[in-house]
C-alpha cells in the first residue's frame, strides 16, 4: 500500500473523467483513444493496471505513477450459507475501512454501498455510529464498491442502494458525481431508476436533492412516528422536526411525481407498537408513498431487541388497514452480520490494538 501522504496529491481512478484521462494522454504524447480503452476498462471494474491488457506496459505504469490504481482491495469476504449473500470489506489506501453487501433478488444482482467510513449521526440502533468517523468517500470510491463488487462475484449489479455505512446527503456533492458516473452512457451506463438513495433526514439537502428531479429514487430512514421518539433513536430529529421532514417529503413528491419510501426497522416494544401504527399512518396519509417494515438486526452492545414476528405482523397489518402501502423488507444475509458497520467496527478495533 502506498503512504497516505503520496496519494493526496493524486486521484483516484474512478474518479476521472474521460475529458480528463483525454488531457493527460495527450499531455504525455498517447494518443486519445486510450483514454476510453481505459474508461471501458474502468467501467467493467477493473482498477488494477496490470488487468488492462490492451495499454501498452510503459503507460500502464505511468498510469500507476500518477494515478491511484489498485489500492482499493477486497480484505474479506463472508458469503451467507442462507441466501448466498456477500459481505465486502474494503481497505482504502489510507487505511480506512469500508462494507458493501451484495445481494441477489429475482430482478438480478443489487449491491448496498457505503458513502462514508463511518457516520456522524449518531443513531443509538446503528453499529456504524459505534465506530467513528473516518471521512467522506469521493465519488470514485463509491462508483468502485459496484463495479468491482460485479468484477469480483462476476456478474453485472443491476440496482444499487445507498444505504449501507455512511450518511449519504452529509457527502451530498460526492454523492451527486457518483450518480454521474453510474448514468453516464458512454461508460457505466445504469440508469438512475436502478439506484436508491437513503437519508435519516437532512431536510436541507432532500430540497436541493428535489430541485435536481433525478430519477434516482429516494429512500427516508424514517423509525419513529413523532419528535420524542425519533429524538430517542435519531439524534437528527433534534436539527429538524418530522414536520419539517414530512414538509420536505411532500414537497418531493409534489415537484417530482416520484413515489418516496419510508424506511421504518422495529424494535421490539420501542417502536411497534398499535399507538406508532397509527401515528405513522396520520404522518403519511395521502401521500404517494410506501413503507418498508424492516425487522431490525441486533448487534452486540445494543440497546434494542429485534421486533419478534407476531409484532411485526400486527404493525403491517395496522398500517394496511389505513390504506398505507406496506412491504416487509427480506431479511438477507443474517448469519454474516450484512447489518452496516458491524464488521468494519470489529476490524477497526483489531487494527488499533
Amino acid at each position: 500500500m502506498d503512504n497516505a501522504n503520496d496519494n493526496k496529491d493524486r486521484k483516484f481512478c474512478l474518479d476521472l473523467t474521460e475529458d480528463e484521462l483525454t488531457a493527460w494522454c495527450l499531455d504525455n504524447g498517447y494518443p486519445k483513444f486510450r483514454a476510453g480503452q481505459i474508461m471501458k476498462w474502468l467501467s467493467s471494474g477493473i482498477t488494477d493496471v496490470s488487468g488492462m491488457t490492451n495499454i501498452p506496459k510503459t503507460m500502464r505504469d505511468k498510469l500507476r505513477e500518477d494515478f491511484i490504481f489498485s489500492d482499493m482491495k477486497i480484505v474479506d469476504e463472508f458469503i451467507s450459507e442462507i441466501d448466498g449473500t456477500r459481505k465486502l470489506v474494503y481497505l482504502l489506501p489510507d487505511g480506512n475501512v469500508i462494507e458493501t453487501v451484495v445481494m441477489r433478488y429475482n430482478t438480478g444482482l443489487s449491491v448496498c454501498i457505503s458513502s462514508q467510513a463511518g457516520c456522524k449521526m449518531g443513531c443509538s440502533f446503528c453499529a456504524s455510529a459505534k465506530a467513528g468517523f473516518g471521512r467522506d468517500l469521493t465519488a470514485g470510491e463509491m462508483a468502485a464498491q459496484v463495479l468491482m463488487s460485479g468484477a469480483h462475484v462476476g456478474e453485472k449489479i443491476r440496482n444499487v442502494v445507498v444505504m449501507g455505512i455512511g450518511e449519504p446527503f452529509d457527502n451530498y456533492d460526492n454523492l451527486i458525481s457518483f450518480f454521474k458516473i453510474m448514468n453516464d452512457p458512454s461508460g457505466v451506463n445504469m440508469g438512475a431508476r436502478h439506484i436508491t438513495v437513503s437519508t435519516c433526514g437532512l431536510v436541507p439537502k432532500i430540497r436541493e436533492f428535489t430541485a435536481l428531479k433525478l430519477q434516482v429514487n429516494l429512500a427516508i430512514s424514517l423509525h419513529a412516528p413523532n419528535d420524542e421518539l425519533r429524538k430517542e433513536l435519531m439524534p437528527v430529529a433534534s436539527a429538524y422536526s418530522i414536520n419539517e421532514l414530512m414538509s420536505a417529503c411532500r414537497d418531493y413528491v409534489k415537484q417530482t411525481g416520484r413515489r418516496i419510501t419510508f424506511e421504518y426497522s422495529l424494535f421490539n416494544e420501542v417502536n411497534d407498537t398499535f399507538a406508532c401504527a397509527d401515528q405513522l399512518s396520520s404522518l403519511l396519509s395521502g401521500m404517494n408513498c410506501h413503507v418498508n417494515l424492516i425487522a431490525a438486526n441486533e448487534f452486540p452492545g445494543s440497546p434494542y431487541k429485534r421486533c419478534v414476528p407476531k409484532r411485526v405482523e400486527a404493525f403491517r397489518r395496522a398500517l394496511e388497514n389505513k390504506g398505507i402501502n406496506v412491504t416487509l423488507r427480506r431479511e438477507m444475509g443474517s448469519d454474516i452480520m450484512a447489518a452496516c458497520g458491524q464488521l468494519r467496527r470489529g476490524i477497526e478495533e483489531k487494527n488499533k490494538a
